[in-house]
Parts: structure tokens; sequence; C-alpha cells
């Protein structure tokens, strides 16, 4: 039986614009630094990864959409009307979100989001990683990802690594650990395991909400994806500041996972971390399955 959807909510012009500003204000002061120094060719070992690592330019970040079964009046003039994925909606001159056409052409990209993003919700977080998939990265390698001395030195570095259990249960992060670091892993993490073995506790989890949020497209409010972004930058600076860099070039006190102080404080960050990834996946989940 087919359900039919339900009649899209109308926002006024004057509404829906004042919602398009805030967005776009909000949009451009989480990416003015990053533009700044992209123009001054000047590169940041924290702050660009979110604009590297998944390739999306904060253009992406600044176009407002609504979100699906939201009717724009007087949006016939607006630059949006070229845009794909908008319609006409039921009244003159509005716009809406073409998510039926949207949806079908990306049926299977759109389920495989929902199948990962719905398990990582449903499975207990893990907080007993401490943020060593970084270290894992450049155990026993005299060269790192990046231009950025070790705190502790090579030897040291390594030392770190054999004194703890590796647990990396997130694929993307470990495909980058050395030859030497993998069987060190308790898991060996495939990309067809991904919904098996993602969970909430993980930071590179928490911070591929942002990618989720950006493939799903114009059926993500703009202020949802912003969220998304703001959670993976949070979580992308305790990722560095626990790493095995020193940092402090940058302006970053070290998370020092190799203590016991340092292991407690990395873990009341990763919990609230942990629940406000939960918070957006509950979201998210709204959306694949509307």
């Amino acid at each position: 039986m087919t359900i039919a959807r339900p009649a899209p909510a109308v926002l006024a012009a004057e509404t829906w614009r004042e919602r398009e500003r805030a967005h776009t204000a909000r949009a451009h002061g989480l990416t003015r630094a990053h533009r700044e120094r992209a123009a001054r060719h000047e590169p940041h070992p924290v702050e660009d990864f979110l604009f590297t690592y998944y390739s999306y330019k904060p253009a992406v970040l600044h176009r407002w959409h609504p979100g699906e079964d939201i009717e724009l009046r007087d949006a016939a003039t607006d630059a949006r009307a070229d845009w794909r994925w908008y319609a006409p909606g039921t009244t003159p001159g509005s716009l809406v979100v073409d998510g039926a056409a949207f949806r079908d052409d990306r049926r299977v990209l759109i389920a495989n989001i929902g199948s990962i993003v719905r398990a990582t919700a449903g499975r207990a977080p893990g907080f007993g990683c401490f943020g060593l998939h970084e270290w894992a990265m450049v155990y026993r390698q005299r060269e790192h990802r990046h231009p950025v001395p070790l705190r502790l030195g090579r030897d040291g570095t390594d030392a770190v690594v054999e004194a703890h259990d590796l647990r990396c249960t997130h694929f993307d992060a470990f495909r980058f650990f050395t030859p030497d670091a993998v069987p060190r892993n308790r898991e060996t993490p495939t990309r067809q395991q991904q919904a098996a073995l993602e969970q909430p506790g993980c930071l590179h989890a928490g911070m591929d909400l942002y990618k989720w949020a950006v493939k799903l497209g114009p059926l993500v409010p703009g202020e949802l994806l912003l969220d998304a972004f703001e959670l993976a930058r949070d979580i992308r600076e305790l990722d560095m500041k626990a790493s095995p860099y020193d940092l402090a070039d940058w302006g970053y006190e070290p998370v020092r996972i190799e203590t016991a102080v340092g292991k407690a404080a990395y873990v009341r960050a990763q919990r609230g971390f942990a629940v406000r990834g939960q918070m957006l996946r509950s979201r998210l989940l709204a959306i694949v399955d509307a």
C-alpha cells in the first residue's frame, strides 16, 4: 500500500528568508578562518581536516535547504529555482524540495546511510580506545601523515602503542594504521563490516555524521547540517589534542592519554560527544525513514 506524504508546511517569504539569512551568517562564521587561511595558502593541521578529508567545500555549508515537505512561498525568482532537486510547490510561485526525485535517484545511498546510522544508534557506546588510532597511524614510522613533530618522539610514541590495547572499530581510521600496528588491533574492520562494528562512542563515527548529512543533500535542513559540522569540528579538536603530535605552536594543550589523568579527560569528552551524536542520529534517521 502506498502511503501519501503529508501536505507541505508552508513558510511565508519573510519567514524562510530570515531562516536562510541566519543560516548563511552562521555558516560563514564557521568557515571564515579556513577560507582566510586558504587565501593565504596557510595550512592548519586541525581545522583543515573537515574540508580536506571529507572534500566538501565551504559552499556546501553556506547553502541553506529547508528540508523535505517545506514549501517556500514567493521563491520562484530566487536563485534556488535553478538548483537541482527543487520543484514548484502547491501555490503559484512557491518551491519545495523534490524529495521523491532525490530519494529515487539516491535510493541505495540512503539505504546504506540508514543501515549504518541505525545500527550505530542501537549499539552501546565504547569508551576504551583513548584515541590511540592516531598513535597507531605513526607506529614505527620514520615519516608520518602530518608535518608536525611527535610530542614524545618516535621511540616514546611507539612505547605508548606497545603499552596499550588497540580497540579501533572504525574502518576509515583503521585503514591508515601502519603495517606494524594492524595486527595489534583487536578487530580487523572492513568497509563491509561498517554497520556491524560502528559504535556511538567512536570519535570518527561522530564526525561521519557530518558526511551523512551532506550526502542526504536537500532532505537535511540547513540547521541540522551545521549542527553536524559543529560536532565534527569539536570532535576533531579532541582527536588531535589526544594524538601523539605536538600542537603547541597552534595553541593546543595536549590531552595526555598516556596518563591516567589524560585518559579520564578523554573519556569525559568522549561521553559528551556520544550524547550529542545520538541526538543527531535520531534526527537523521527521521529523515531517512520519512
